[in-house]
């Protein structure tokens, strides 16, 4: 913390650009809680596996196709103020989230509000990681990476367990969803009055704006994906960072759904408390965060990033065998046992999934250069995602509905393995 304090003080913007992403963390951590409220755990809102499913991709996957090509108005336009004018879009959208809710209005047009209040959130995530190198010397961007990463992730949580509050202390319902989702527009607030404090052009990129530039813009949105690309294939270690990403979040989009069926057990009539035993997998998976966050500085100067990648796949797969596994087989007493197992999964898993954010974070930051940079974090947003809901979707087509399915995690851990061997393939390529 100390060498934190140091870097804040040889770069002052950098405290500001912080302010703006722990509020939307904030907020973020709000909203999807209410989400979930709202729709997994909801009496008023019966959901099956597959609609699950749906509902992620429909939150998910617009934005995941256009991220790329978004990422170039993050290479183009003053990203000052682009936050800003999302920052201000994000809580007017939650603001009529919550309204729709008090209205009852239908899954799928909730689902297409929230589906633009996230899209949002991770255009604004993209365009903080791009911009903090202009606020940040590059010897202090692996150690406040993680620090900010540890603070961010305990406001998520916060903000999460606010949300799960409210809908405990109101009650399981359309209401007390739509309250804490109300609530959730303080973080955009906050980031938006916060963002207006930088001058203009402070936050990158470095070129004005300029009649060539602005007849260009659709030409660089339309080429995003490919530059983008182009951009992090060029860097071993840049692509070795995404194929980890992805390969985590196919095994985090199957665990996920697992984890809300195995949740969901039972009678139906304790909602309160699947809310409860919920939030406490989230805060777990949170807390495994904050530890990567304290790790990450140590194993990459040490590993290298390339191995702390890979080191984060091996402690996954060994945790997806043996912790995850005996909550789809556990019957009786055992199932209680296998439940906290499972606990300490989501934690490892965490602390796993976060090393290896981290590490790429790094990655980018360092080896893109600042006219691409936008572009690759928007393209890391897209591998994020999608790779996150097809695990969803293809895990939803043949799990049973109380998730007692051994196939499921053995085939997640083999997703893995499968991610180790690509990135040994690409550590011998050319670039």
């Amino acid at each position: 913390m100390a060498t934190a304090r140091t870097g804040l003080r040889e770069n002052p913007g950098t405290l500001r650009l912080t302010t703006v992403r722990l509020a939307g963390q904030f907020g973020d951590g709000m909203f999807q809680a209410a989400l979930s409220g709202a729709i997994l755990f909801n009496p008023e809102r019966e959901t099956d596996p597959l609609a699950i499913a749906g509902g992620f991709a429909a939150l998910l996957l617009p934005y995941s196709m256009i991220g790329p090509y978004a990422g170039a108005l993050l290479d183009r336009w003053d990203r000052r103020k682009v936050l800003l004018v999302a920052n201000i879009l994000r809580a007017v959208l939650i603001g009529v989230t919550a309204v729709g809710l008090l209205a009852g209005i239908r899954n799928t047009s909730l689902l297409l509000l929230a589906l633009s209040v996230i899209g949002t959130s991770r255009f604004i995530g993209a365009g903080v990681s791009a911009a903090l190198p202009k606020v940040l010397s590059q010897r202090w961007l692996v150690t406040m990476n993680s620090v900010l990463a540890t603070v961010a992730s305990g406001c998520a949580i916060l903000g999460a367990g606010i949300g799960f509050g409210v809908i405990g202390l109101i009650g399981a319902g359309d209401f007390a969803s739509a309250m804490a989702v109300f609530g959730a527009t303080a973080g955009s607030i906050i980031g938006a009055i916060t963002t207006y404090g930088f001058r203009p052009r402070a936050l990158g990129p470095e070129h004005g704006d300029d009649p060539d530039q602005s007849r260009n813009t659709v030409r660089a949105i339309a080429a995003g994906l490919r530059s983008g690309a182009t951009a992090a294939w060029r860097s071993r270690e840049v692509t070795t960072a995404l194929i980890g990403i992805g390969a985590h979040r196919i095994v985090f989009g199957a665990d996920t759904l697992l984890m809300v069926l195995v949740l969901r057990r039972g009678d139906g009539t304790g909602v309160g408390k699947d809310i409860a035993r919920f939030s406490a997998a989230i805060t777990t998976t949170g807390l495994g965060m904050l530890v990567a966050a304290v790790v990450a500085p140590f194993l990459i100067p040490r590993l290298g990033r390339p191995r702390t990648v890979v080191a984060g796949l091996v402690l996954a797969t060994i945790v997806q065998l043996t912790l995850v596994t005996p909550i789809t087989i556990a019957t009786g007493d055992a199932e209680r046992w296998a439940g906290v197992a499972l606990l300490c999964a989501a934690f490892l898993l965490g602390l796993a999934g976060q090393t290896i954010k981290l590490t790429g974070d790094a990655a980018m930051q360092i080896n893109i250069d600042d006219a691409h940079r936008g572009q690759v974090f928007a393209l890391q947003d897209t591998v994020f995602n999608i790779t996150y809901v097809l695990a969803l979707a293809g895990t939803a087509l043949w799990i049973p509905a109380d998730g007692r399915s051994p196939a499921v995690v053995i085939t997640a851990a083999g997703m893995y393995c499968c991610g180790i061997i690509v990135i040994a393939i690409n550590s011998r390529r050319d670039c």
